[in-house]
């Protein structure tokens, strides 16, 4: 076969942090445009309209799932007083709908690392209080089959510069997935449980990482909590002190997004 069947171009075909690596240099030479196509913004990210149009979470939130409340109804949502969460408190930093999943899927799935630390500061602004209290950070792992594929975690790319802003220690292989699980995109809420019943844990080689600490889970969107659950569950069971969540983005009951 020939160059033309793409085998060359797959040799060759630099990585993620590589190509990251091009685009800021490049941007020193071609100034940056927005994500979104518009004008251009005033520092390297979103428009003005664009940041408009994002429901970011400044309000009052249920301190066990971070669903935003139209008024201070108190700490916990009904939900969550009726079946508390395995992680104890969560937080996200906007809604996802049309306009806040452009940025986080393009780092998910188009290897735009370059978006990570904006939204790591997203999270360092919408989860402080949990941070001020947390001693270390762990990103939501991937099977290490899916990461062979995806090249990267999405999950540990935000977590890193989140760490870098807040001086929290970066534990990214404290918690692992033992299990390949299908993908969480169109199943049930408990579907998505029995998805990732009993998928992760704490090495024994790691579990002295964990024992004692509060621990910060990261991940990009919070759905249905199913994944975050299953981690805190093995952090916990590893002696975790306490496992809260910050996500980038949350659903609020929008069916049909694809994340």
């Amino acid at each position: 076969m020939s160059a033309e069947d793409g085998l060359f171009a797959q040799g060759f075909k630099p990585g993620p942090r590589l190509r990251a690596f091009w685009r800021g240099a490049l941007d020193l030479v071609f100034p940056p445009q927005s994500l979104d196509g518009g004008p251009a913004p005033m520092a390297g990210g979103l428009s003005a309209e664009t940041w408009s149009r994002i429901h970011f979470l400044d309000g009052p939130v249920c301190d066990g799932c971070g669903l935003p409340f139209e008024f201070d109804t108190g700490d916990r949502c009904p939900a969550c007083l009726a079946k508390p969460r395995a992680f104890d408190a969560a937080r996200a930093a906007c809604l996802y709908d049309e306009t806040s999943r452009d940025p986080i899927l393009k780092l998910k799935h188009a290897d735009r690392l370059d978006l990570a630390p904006l939204l790591a500061r997203w999270i360092s602004r919408s989860a402080r209080e949990l941070i001020e209290e947390a001693d270390a950070i762990v990103p939501v792992p991937l099977h290490p089959m899916r990461l062979l594929h995806r090249r990267y975690n999405q999950a540990a790319e935000i977590a890193r510069p989140l760490c870098g802003l807040t001086g929290l220690r970066y534990l990214p292989d404290a918690l692992v997935r033992r299990r390949a699980t299908q993908s969480q995109g169109g199943k049930s809420g408990s579907g998505r449980k029995r998805n990732v019943a009993g998928a992760f844990e704490v090495p024994a080689s790691r579990r002295a990482q964990v024992q004692g600490l509060r621990i910060l889970l990261v991940d990009d969107v919070l759905t249905t909590g199913a994944t975050a659950e299953g981690c805190a569950r093995a952090l916990k069971k590893a002696g975790a002190a306490r496992v809260d969540l910050a996500v980038v983005a949350r659903v609020k009951e929008r069916p049909g997004l694809t994340i």
